[in-house]
């Protein structure tokens, strides 16, 4: 049994070390067959496909994939020769300011409650007071609520990032980052800085 595993182990470490060994052109046609394959796949189940106009867009849908892959392939094997690539490098694609909501309190609640209570007490008599401060007390929590939420509001700034692999991400500000579309960008420990 330990024989097995220990041939199982240098096998392992073999394929490992051929793997690394690959020059980047290996890697490059490695990876376009692979793609090639996958593309050849996904046209046999489009192919599938009963109604006319769903085999048409998976035929669509199957092109996009593979054109994208292999623009990311070339993308690696342009870069890979390059020293020192940034692998966490890419370009601000948009960002988007938006409003980043509060949270509301106990004191908003309690505030907005106790003073749609006084209004309502002003309305009617008898009972028709008592629905009346009711309701006024259960509005003016919710009013206080959403007052004290839309005080403590901020603006909130969303970086959208393309890596230079193809990646995607987005990165949110409390404060304005000062940057625009176009400008290069690497991400350094989870937030980014100009290039």
């Amino acid at each position: 049994m330990t024989q097995r595993t220990l041939m199982a182990a240098l096998l392992l470490a073999a394929l490992s070390n051929t793997a690394q060994a690959q020059s980047p052109k290996e890697h490059f046609d490695s990876d376009t067959k692979r793609i090639a394959t996958r593309y050849a796949d996904d046209k046999k189940l489009c192919g599938d496909e009963r109604d006319s106009s769903q085999r048409m867009q998976c035929l669509r849908d199957s092109k996009t994939e593979y054109d994208r892959a292999m623009a990311q392939a070339r993308d690696q094997y342009k870069n890979a020769g390059k020293p020192g690539a940034c692998h966490d490098c890419g370009k601000v694609t948009s960002i988007v300011v938006g409003e980043k909501s509060g949270e509301g309190s106990a004191l908003g609640l309690i505030a907005g409650g106790v003073a749609g209570a006084l209004l309502g007490n002003q309305v009617g008599s008898g009972h028709g007071r008592q629905l009346a401060t009711v309701a006024g007390a259960a509005g003016g929590a919710y009013a206080g609520k959403k007052i004290e939420e839309k005080a403590k509001s901020s603006k909130l700034w969303t970086v959208h990032v393309k890596y230079d692999d193809g990646r995607q991400a987005a990165f949110n500000f409390d404060h304005d980052p000062k940057m625009l579309s176009g400008d290069r960008v690497q991400n350094a420990n989870g937030t980014l800085v100009r290039r």
